[in-house]
């Protein structure tokens, strides 16, 4: 696992860094849940008027557009320029980018002003991103692997971003490194906000690893492997949900480095 520190689960365990969520509706308790299960502090604020006071204590910002409206754009804009400022690391989840103008131009916009360190979407937002129309239905993924792989690397080398999609096979592209991550199980995509879930456990580990592409890929093991526990464990997606949420409370370094099955793709 050359990618990666195997420490990396228990150096977040034991700084239990603080990750601001500018998070959607949907997904707020979820993926507070799932933060805490991995060790971190997760914190779900969008107010305006804290918003600044709020990027000062957290070691990591989660931009997620899935339930826009004006405010919390603002608070979007507002805590990543803070961000900036202060070098806490920025995830962005272009939630439906491609489904609607508004929401393709402020993912857009977002990604050019403050410039995140990892970009974390579906093949087809990521696709969206790039002026790649049509592809995108709600927050479905339409696109073939390698499409979205190739759609991974145009936006790499267009903003430097480290790019992570996801789907039946994870693809993680920094630069001319590409990594490609095979766990997790098909009741994945039949629960509400796994996508969003694994962008807010990529904050966690932007708060601890050295190269945001270690955080990227990080986060696509602990998914991919607590999916398939959690797969091996429950009789359909209800139970599912619960068996990985105590599935991610239980994973340990040496889990990842036994189960992970990780590809790294030559440029």
């Amino acid at each position: 696992m050359a990618t990666t520190d195997r420490s990396d689960l228990s150096r977040l365990r034991e700084r239990a860094p603080l990750v601001l969520n500018i998070t959607n509706h949907v997904v707020m308790n979820s993926t507070a849940n799932a933060l805490l299960a991995i060790g971190a502090s997760p914190v779900m604020a969008h107010a305006i008027e804290e918003i600044e006071d709020m990027v000062d204590l957290a070691q990591a910002l989660v931009l997620n557009i899935g339930t826009l409206n004006a405010e919390w754009i603002e608070s979007m804009f507002k805590a990543g320029r803070r961000a900036r400022q202060r070098r806490v690391p920025i995830v962005l989840d272009p939630v439906g980018a491609g489904a609607t103008r508004y929401r393709t131009a402020t993912a857009r916009q977002l990604l050019q002003e403050l410039k995140p360190e990892v970009v974390r979407g579906n093949a087809s937002e990521i696709a969206a991103l790039l002026g790649d129309h049509g592809t995108t239905k709600g927050v479905d993924n339409m696109l073939a692997l390698e499409q979205g792989a190739a759609a991974a690397r145009a936006l790499a080398r267009s903003t430097g971003c480290t790019v992570s999609i996801s789907g039946p096979v994870d693809v993680i592209v920094t630069g001319a490194d590409e990594v490609r991550v095979h766990n997790g199980h098909p009741w994945m995509a039949q629960v509400t906000g796994m996508g969003c879930t694994s962008t807010a456990i990529t904050g966690g580990f932007l708060a601890v690893c050295a190269r945001p592409h270690e955080a990227a890929v990080r986060s696509a093991l602990v998914m991919g492997v607590a999916g398939d526990l959690a797969a091996a464990r429950a009789r359909g997606p209800g139970s599912f949900q619960a068996e990985f949420l105590d599935r991610l409370s239980e994973l340990r370094d040496d889990d990842l480095l036994t189960l992970g099955k990780l590809g790294a793709v030559q440029g």
